[in-house]
């Protein structure tokens, strides 16, 4: 059998990242950037004030009681066209514009100014009775980023404070690679739809919402085929849809084994090539990979847990390749084993729940691992990795988890 690593190589090998796109900065959520952002100018701007309060020049303080005569009201958005001299203060507030001379900004709280109700004119004069350091309550210029750096890098997500960032650069669009584009189809004629009736021997395809929810949990788009029926005509029938729809692969569950109604290798085979793979690995050991026409095309099991683990080691990988994605969007963890966990000696992937304890992450399985119980797989928040070769992992040992 192959392993995991080696399948998952195998089929990554196949894809690259997708043409990019400028998009507008109000669409960039959760998109990957194709290019790094650098900084057309500082930020911020100019010197500005980081409270309300009054501009001065730090060096007119003292510990003893001083007066200043106040000589301009600078409001935020405005350009301060008063030069302080010794003696003098200007009303300020936040974010404003620092006026040339003054060298600190002393809080209106620190002063015997009180009356700070919206549309209060300024006062004559100020007290206050503190030294105020030179540069205190002063946001320089440039102090957050010089023009030219790079603040974000091409691979990233950008997440809502990037667009923040973006927005405060003045930067409305931006080079994102094109959303990756996935057909998806289940196969058997013992698939029901989720609201038809239930009938003798059937189960209703799930399989078709969890993978389609995956697929978008990874930033990319799903064209939802339905389900084939057994029969050669109705799997050619979706696969040509997805040829139409110009998708970047098409991704199966079922139909890919050696069973008499499998119609999906044969379709494939027929029209392309295929590699039917035991990788060696539980849940989700049949796997294939291989091409329909000009399309890429990776088959999953079945059973419901394998085809989620299925995707989350193999498809999920495509996914972030395709979309230019630099790091994976799974985070791995070391976390210890509260039971005894037998296994077969396969690279096992088991449903688990994690709980956390004076800084130590403790794992514990959440009920039976066959690979058609869903429930187990709800009440999971990672899956523990339990390495080939291992056919028991005592408790209290530690192994690494994929979080979920």
């Amino acid at each position: 059998m192959l392993s995991v690593a080696e399948a998952r190589e195998h089929i990554l090998s196949h894809f690259q990242p997708t043409a990019t796109e400028g998009i507008p900065l109000a669409a960039c959520a959760n998109r990957v950037l194709a290019v790094d952002i650098s900084a057309p100018y500082d930020l911020p701007l100019f010197d500005n004030s980081a409270m309300d309060g009054f501009a001065i020049l730090a060096g007119d303080t003292s510990a003893s009681s001083l007066t200043l005569s106040v000589v301009a009201d600078i409001p935020a958005g405005s350009t301060p066209t008063v030069k302080l001299k010794p003696g003098q203060a200007a009303r300020i507030m936040t974010g404003a514009q620092l006026p040339e001379g003054a060298t600190a900004v002393i809080p209106v709280e620190d002063t015997d100014f009180h009356n700070r109700e919206a549309g209060t004119a300024a006062p004559e004069n100020i007290s206050f009775s503190r030294v105020v350091n030179a540069g205190e309550n002063i946001r320089p210029r440039g102090m957050d980023i010089h023009a030219g750096q790079i603040v974000l890098k091409k691979g990233q997500t950008l997440k809502p404070q990037d667009l923040g960032l973006l927005a405060m650069l003045g930067i409305a669009a931006v080079q994102v690679h094109r959303k990756p584009r996935v057909a998806l189809l289940s196969s058997g004629d013992e698939l029901l739809e989720v609201d038809a009736p239930l009938e003798s021997g059937k189960i209703r395809d799930s399989n078709s919402y969890t993978l389609a929810a995956l697929v978008e949990s990874a930033g990319s788009e799903v064209l939802r085929l339905g389900v084939a029926k057994d029969t050669r005509e109705s799997v050619e029938e979706l696969f040509q849809k997805a040829i139409a729809a110009d998708v970047d692969f098409i991704l199966s569950s079922a139909g890919v084994s050696v069973g008499a109604f499998d119609y999906v290798k044969e379709v494939v085979e027929a029209n392309g090539s295929l590699n039917f793979w035991r990788v060696n690995m539980r849940p989700g050991k049949p796997l294939a990979f291989g091409k329909y026409l000009d399309k890429q095309f990776i088959g999953l099991p079945g059973n419901p847990v394998s085809a989620f683990v299925g995707f989350e080691i193999f498809v999920r990988p495509v996914l972030e390749r395709l979309s230019g994605k630099l790091d994976g969007s799974r985070r791995k963890v070391r976390v210890r084993c509260e039971e005894e966990i037998d296994s077969d000696g396969r690279e096992s992937y088991l449903r688990a729940k994690i709980r956390e304890e004076n800084g130590v992450l403790f794992a514990r399985l959440t009920g039976h691992q066959g690979s058609g119980n869903l429930l187990s797989l709800v009440q999971a928040d990672a899956l523990l990795i339990i390495p080939a070769g291992v056919k028991c992992v005592p408790a209290g040992q530690e192994v690494e988890a994929i979080l979920l």
